[in-house]
Order: C-alpha cells, then structure tokens, then sequence
C-alpha cells in the first residue's frame, strides 16, 4: 500500500483517518480489507508481489496500520504486534544484550516490572529503579553499562509525569536510548519522538483500539537503522498482529481525537469532583494545578488525559468498597475504552508489583473514564464513595 498521504501536508486528526487507509484499487472500498491470509502467490521463484510472502513477516492490513501508525507519531517505521507486552518483549530483545543494565521508573506498568523482573532479568540484563520525574535521579541511577532509560508519562497507575526533553538529553550524553510509553496519553496528547525519544511503545489495546476489544502493540521509531533491527527481530520472534486485530486498531484510530477530547473532559470534571469530596485524601490528575508534574505535561501534552487516580480516606479496605459499589464504572482492568473502568491497582493491575520498590498505596483507586455522560459519572462516583 502507498503513501497517499504526506503528514507534511496533514494535521492529526486527517492523518488518523487517512493514513495507510488507502482506498482498495480492485473495488475502491474506503476501508483497507482484512487480509485474512497465511501465504500468497508468487509472480515465479521468488517474485514476491507487492512485498508478500507470509503473514507473519507481512500482511497488508497490518502494513496500512503500520503506516497509520508511523504517521501519527512522526516517525519512519512503526510495527504492530499481538499485545503491548509483545512489543516490549521484541524492543528489549533487539537493544539489549547479557550484561546491559535499564533504568525502569518507580512507578512502571505491573507487566512492564514482570517482564524485566521475571523475564529479562533472568537473560543476564540488569535493571535499577528510578523516580524518572527526577532526572538528578535517574542520573544517579546510570552506569556505563546503561542501554535503555524506560518512562511513562503519565505513569501507571500514579500519574506520575516525566520531562521527555530533559531525559533525551540525558540519555543522548550516556549513549543509552529513551523509551517512552505513550500509552496513556495516546499519540494525539503527546509525541515523544519530537521531544527527542528514541521508540515510543504502545499497547494499543488501550486509546488507540479504544473500544475493549481488541489486543495489541506498538513501536515506533525515527531512526532507520533500528527500524530494521526491530523489524528483523519482529519477524524472527513472531509476536505480530493478526490482519482482524490491526483492522479493528486501524478502526478504533480514526475516532482517536474525538474520543480524547471527551476523555479529557470527563477526567478533569472527575478530578475536580474527587479533589473537593471529603472520603478522598488525594488526586493524581496531570490536569490539577497542585500536581508536581502539571507544568511540565501542559508543556508536552496537548491535554491531560483520561486517566484519574485517587487514595480513599479511610484506607485500603474502603477503597476495595468504592471499586465494588460503583455502578457506572465497570469494575475491571485495562483502560482506554469508551466505557469508563474503575479497579484496585493493589490487587488487580500492580499484584506482580507487591513487596517490590514499585508497590503501589493499599488506598489507591485507579479510574479510566469514558466517554458517557460527564453528570452521570460524577453521581456514580459520588454513590460509591457514600
């Protein structure tokens, strides 16, 4: 499929809608097929046309949400994968080698801290824990054999933020590369390749599906040279997105930017609520002025997202009741989705974390809020916490 779109020409909104989404030549339908295939016909003894031999190494569908991501990060090569932990497993995989040492944040996705506590570590890769919303700390936290500086900004489940440019200037003086997952904020909030990032991961399962309903990951990279690397390692490992689930990625992206316009919206009326109400001790919410990372992310992003956390007044054991009284917000994991979420990071999300430097609070509720009715979230909200 060809660049029909230059992302010099288009603004993000234009661009989730029509990049890689080229109209089929044979039918001219608007929406790319899903190339519900395994193997293709060669033109002769290794003629591969269009590209094509086996899907595992390419598929259309999956190229034209490959395109569409690459385009909405400004990047030059972006590559999709089965589930969001898939891509990090390939990232990990291609920059890392026994005896290469990571600085992971303090407040990491539970299975992003598996992966490297469980997983990589035990491939001879060692990681030290740093609060990156410090860069004097992650400083500290280098070595001379530091590959990888891993961020998330906003941060899972604190809502911690992380200065971008600052922690590119470090990496790019110690040789290491900056990884940010981008997750939370979706390419439309925050571009971190602009900001001087090496790769961005997603887990597109989340914003970028953005309806429950599919599983899937991302990475995206400006430089040519690792593009390739990724992609050798994509297909050598095999991680990748079916053609129905790029599809269904490639369906969820074109609604991208009006679904966080609402998600920001709904989340800064629920912050402001939560802030105000008597049984919570604390908001985690980027968009409030007293949070420590609001100056920053009102520098690098576009609005605050969708994602509020809150610690309940009278600990862990109320805060499990807030979780299992809410109505409206459906009590579950994942996030992203149009329908608002809420769950108990401690025992759900994070459990992989417990006795580990990246536990979070007993206390804490983590709530992705959705695109229903902003008044018929905050009365949800207000009945839980009684």
């Amino acid at each position: 499929m060809s660049h029909e779109h230059s992302s010099d020409q288009h603004r993000f909104e234009t661009l989730a809608i029509h990049s890689g989404n080229t109209a089929d030549p044979l039918t001219g339908a608007v929406v790319p097929p899903i190339y519900q295939v395994s193997t293709y016909k060669q033109d002769g003894v290794g003629g591969l046309r269009g590209g094509y031999e086996y899907s595992r190494s390419a598929n259309p569908t999956r190229t034209a949400l490959e395109e569409n991501l690459t385009a909405l990060e400004g990047g030059l090569r972006g590559l999709a994968f089965a589930s969001g932990l898939a891509a990090e497993d390939c990232l990990l995989r291609t920059l890392l080698a026994p005896g290469d040492h990571v600085v992971i944040p303090d407040d990491a996705y539970g299975g992003t801290f598996r992966l490297f506590a469980k997983v990589v570590s035990r491939w001879g890769v060692d990681f030290s824990v740093a609060d990156t919303s410090d860069p004097a700390a992650v400083q500290a936290a280098l070595t001379p054999r530091t590959k990888v500086i891993w961020v998330e900004t906003p941060s899972n489940p604190l809502l911690n933020i992380t200065d971008i440019a600052a922690l590119a200037a470090l990496a790019a003086t110690s040789r290491a590369r900056l990884v940010v997952d981008n997750t939370f904020a979706s390419p439309y909030l925050q571009q971190p390749l602009a900001l001087g990032a090496d790769v961005v991961v997603h887990s597109t399962t989340k914003y970028m599906g953005g309806h429950s309903d599919v599983v899937g990951g991302a990475l995206i990279t400006e430089d040519e040279a690792l593009g390739d690397a990724l992609a050798y390692h994509q297909n050598a490992m095999g991680a990748v997105a079916g053609p129905f689930d790029a599809w269904l990625v490639l369906r969820g992206i074109k609604t991208l930017a009006v679904r966080m316009d609402r998600h920001c919206e709904n989340a800064t009326r629920v912050a402001e609520m939560l802030a105000a109400h008597p049984r919570v001790s604390q908001v985690l919410y980027p968009g409030l002025p007293d949070h420590p990372g609001h100056e920053i992310a009102a520098k690098q992003m576009k609005a605050f997202g969708g994602m509020v956390s809150f610690r309940v007044a009278d600990g862990e054991e109320a805060a499990v009741e807030v979780c299992d009284r809410a109505k409206l917000f459906t009590l579950g994991e994942s996030l992203g989705g149009v329908e608002s979420l809420i769950e108990h990071p401690g025992r759900m999300t994070h459990a992989s974390a417990a006795g580990s430097p990246l536990e979070v609070p007993a206390d804490l509720v983590r709530l992705s809020v959705g695109i229903e009715s902003g008044d018929d979230l905050l009365a949800d909200l207000r009945q839980a916490l009684g």
